[in-house]
């Protein structure tokens, strides 16, 4: 059978894969919480961001009207 004496290489191209895309996922999620962590900071130091009124203005005047 042909297919067995490739079997070494597609489990290591599947390892490989497999440990980029964790590693990415890892990368993505740390930097996620840092960006979160920062953003806290700076909230806490009284620097907000410019669209937290300009998103806030239009769910205020929905949720008045809903009620």
């Amino acid at each position: 059978m042909q297919a067995a004496t490739h079997t070494g290489f597609i489990v290591a191209a599947y390892a490989v894969a497999f440990g980029v895309f964790g590693g990415l996922l890892a990368w993505v999620m740390a930097d996620y919480r840092a960006q979160l962590r920062n953003l806290a900071e700076l909230e806490k130091q009284g620097i907000t961001r410019r669209s937290a009124s300009a998103r806030a203005e239009p769910e205020m005047r929905q949720a008045k009207e809903d009620a």
